[in-house]
């Protein structure tokens, strides 16, 4: 039963016959839409943000088919600016991206980048002024950027029309609790937080929303996310879709090129509902059933059939074992002697203890049907996820891949996983291709490991991703060197038998305004710098873009002269220096001993209180030497 406009429905129930019915909401030609575009801005989203740079138009006019009243706005999200979450190192934090070359935004949680408008050139605009940011760990902010996206209501701009949220991310999310990391312990408060330039000011305070906190949002702001993500993260995310009311999954392209298209395919909503009375209703009970995203509603009148007309009674009815029993109303009423649904089985036949038997282990112990069944005329009527003959297999206890039972690509059956076509594992969690084994050399692994979920496991002393390295070996930028020079050069070792030599290899020449550190540095035999890029292709082949330099000059000898020189220079000066400041201490002493010396000139005298040590006595009887002596 397919329903397709608004209405009142009435619907006749049988107690305990289920009913379903298909509900299908059609959006009126016309009637408005506001879509709200919210991206993962880490840096592994750097592809897809060149993608939706470009998007804004294309969203305009596919929505334009269905409705002339659309808007759309746009918003971004990384993460919680607290470790473990993001470095805090202030150059970390001023660009976080690894290549320091590249324009790179300091990290945030959300920022709310341009509100709803129905101008997809202010769209482009304004996404064209984004650039990429980054964060330490793999799962990213999103539940934040979601959670503020339905509380701030006005800073968004929502109309009480159509609200579509797109949700775009490569990786799995963060979730209450994991805010503890960081030392956020108080829950998020379920309030809205922007601040003037549109960011959540309040991100390292509160902790990770909860997903039933998402969902309650979501549903009291009457908002229809989709998520659009990539394959390696779809099934989690189809996981937390059957927790959120009304949510939509689909795969991303790498380049988020099919983007649009997810869209369009949730715009419309189709979906199954199976209503069973369990027990008769005093009077008619009224269902409202309504998508989210969508005012409007579909009303169901209820009524149970608990009083049969049972005029038209079938004795001997076909129906009920060729004969067996009479049919009333739809049941089978048996004959004396008869037993069962059907009135299958005998009583003269088999003993009530003997259809227990068949409902029982074969030692007779245990309950009947192992305690998850009804025996009926000797088979056990398995409830619940069990089955086998005796009720005896949990189908729901096989084991789990990313918290998917067998992963999502399989049926649990007796707890062993039957997986689907190329599914391996005991969850189903390997994939059967081999394409990311591949090496370009050809073989798998490099020949150096064994391929196991479509990954390499290599052997003792090699490691990588296609088990091509190892100590000594040589590295991807020495082992495609050759090829690259021949290639876009036509010199090289390999110039005369390039294209043989080389023939897993596609080399082509491109002109990169930017150099990562991804790039390959090598040098030609004519000492010319060349720059080149290894891409791995499905099959094993490889991709070299290389980007030629013009010829260099070695300027080693220069510098080695140089700093010799500069080295001489400054020893001699050193010396100088010291001979100067030498020579000038001893011309002022030379000076200053002049002086000194013109100071004794001055006029010579006597110390008046000196007195002589020597006293002279003369002798009156002395008369010379030559008085003669009588």
């Amino acid at each position: 039963m397919v329903l397709s406009v608004p209405l009142v429905f009435l619907l006749m129930l049988g107690r305990g016959e289920p009913q379903q019915l298909r509900v299908r909401f059609l959006r009126a030609v016309g009637y408005p839409v506001d879509l709200y575009y919210l991206m993962d801005l880490s840096y592994s989203m750097k592809d897809d943000l060149e993608r939706v740079r470009q998007l804004g138009h294309a969203l305009l006019v596919q929505l334009q088919e269905v409705t002339h009243s659309v808007r759309i706005g746009f918003g971004s999200f990384v993460d919680k600016t607290v470790l473990p979450f993001v470095s805090t190192v202030s150059s970390r934090l001023r660009h976080p991206c690894p290549s320091r070359l590249e324009p790179c935004q300091s990290p945030f949680s959300f920022h709310h980048v341009l509100s709803l408008t129905g101008d997809a050139q202010a769209f482009e605009r304004e996404v064209g002024r984004q650039n990429v940011s980054g964060n330490l760990d793999s799962p990213e902010g999103g539940f934040d950027a979601i959670l503020q996206a339905a509380l701030c209501q006005e800073q968004i701009g929502w109309r009480n029309v159509s609200r579509l949220l797109v949700f775009t991310s490569d990786d799995t999310f963060h979730t209450a609790g994991d805010g503890k990391l960081g030392g956020i312990f108080m829950p998020s408060d379920g309030h809205c937080h922007l601040d003037s330039n549109g960011l959540y000011s309040r991100s390292s305070e509160f902790d990770y929303p909860s997903v039933g906190q998402i969902a309650q949002a979501l549903s009291a702001a009457n908002i229809q996310p989709i998520f659009a993500v990539t394959s390696a993260t779809l099934p989690i995310y189809q996981e937390l879709s059957q927790m959120i009311p009304k949510s939509a999954v689909g795969e991303l392209s790498e380049d988020s090129s099919n983007v649009v298209q997810l869209i369009m395919d949730a715009y419309h909503v189709s979906f199954w509902v199976t209503l069973q009375a369990t027990h008769c209703l005093p009077e008619p009970h009224l269902l409202r059933l309504r998508a989210l995203g969508f005012s409007e509603e579909l009303t169901v009148e209820l009524h149970t059939l608990c009083d049969c007309n049972c005029s038209d009674t079938q004795l001997q009815a076909q129906h009920c074992s060729d004969g067996q029993g009479q049919l009333q109303c739809g049941i089978c009423s048996c004959l004396p002697g008869r037993l069962g649904r059907l009135c299958e089985c005998s009583e003269a036949e088999l003993s009530s203890p003997d259809l227990e038997s068949g409902c029982r282990a074969p030692n007779g112990t245990g309950p009947l049907c192992s305690g998850k069944g009804q025996c009926q005329c000797g088979r056990c009527s398995c409830s619940g996820q069990s089955s086998g003959r005796l009720c005896e297999c949990d189908d729901a206890s096989c084991e789990r891949h990313e918290g998917i039972l067998c992963g999502g690509f399989g049926r649990c059956q007796c707890g062993v996983c039957h997986c689907r076509a190329n599914r391996t594992g005991r969850a189903c969690e390997c994939s059967g291709d081999v394409d990311n084994c591949a090496s370009s050399e050809g073989g798998l692994c490099s020949g150096h490991g064994h391929c196991k979920c479509n990954r390499c496991q290599c052997l003792d002393g090699y490691y990588g991703a296609l088990c091509d390295q190892c100590p000594g070996c040589k590295t991807p930028c020495e082992k495609h060197r050759d090829c690259a020079e021949c290639g876009a050069l036509g010199t090289g070792p390999l110039a005369t038998n390039c294209s043989m030599a080389c023939a897993h290899a596609n080399v082509t020449l491109v002109l990169a305004p930017i150099l990562d550190d991804g790039w390959c540095k090598e040098k030609t035999q004519d000492n010319q710098l060349f720059f080149f890029l290894v891409e791995d292709e499905a099959g094993g082949r490889v991709v070299l873009r290389v980007r030629p330099q013009e010829k260099r000059t070695d300027h080693t000898q220069a510098i080695v002269l140089g700093c010799v020189g500069g080295i001489v220079a400054v020893g001699l000066g050193l010396v100088l220096a010291y001979r100067l400041s030498v020579e000038i201490y001893d011309r002022r002493e030379y000076h200053r001993f002049e002086k000194e010396q013109q100071q004794l000139k001055w006029k010579q005298d006597s110390n008046p209180l000196y007195k002589s040590a020597i006293t002279t006595t003369i002798n009156p009887h002395f008369q010379g030497a030559e008085s003669p002596i009588s």
